[in-house]
Order: C-alpha cells, then sequence, then structure tokens
C-alpha cells in the first residue's frame, strides 16, 4: 500500500494549519478590542471556541465610546 504523504508533508500541513488557525483568531480579538474589551482575552477565547468568540465580539456594548478623552 503506498502512503500518500509523508511524515514532512503532514508536519507541513499542520504548521500550515496552525498558522490558518491563529491569525482566524484574530478576528474576535480585533473586533472587541475596538469596542474596548480585552484582545487578549478575546483572542484566548477565540483559539479555543472560534464560533463563540466571534458571535460575542459583535453582541457586546461599545465601552471605547464612554470615555471622554481629552
Amino acid at each position: 500500500m503506498y502512503v500518500l504523504m509523508s511524515d514532512a508533508g503532514w508536519i507541513s500541513l499542520g504548521i500550515i494549519g496552525l498558522i490558518i488557525w491563529v491569525a482566524i483568531a484574530f478576528w474576535p480579538a480585533r473586533v472587541a478590542g475596538r469596542k474596548g474589551h480585552s484582545f487578549f482575552g478575546y483572542f484566548v477565547l477565540s483559539l479555543i471556541c472560534f464560533p463563540l468568540a466571534l458571535i460575542l465580539a459583535y453582541v457586546v456594548k461599545d465601552r471605547a465610546g464612554l470615555y471622554v478623552r481629552g
């Protein structure tokens, strides 16, 4: 039986998948960060459960406009 992909191929595929996973995790974190919430907290949540983090990031209230900047 032939092996369709070598170990190096599987490792490369895993690394590419990991890079894509981390890159996509920035999406909810950026949305929440712009609304005045914790960027890092949403990034970690997004790494664990992306759909939940994305929904929460768009549903939470915007706290960035509450403070007077001067």
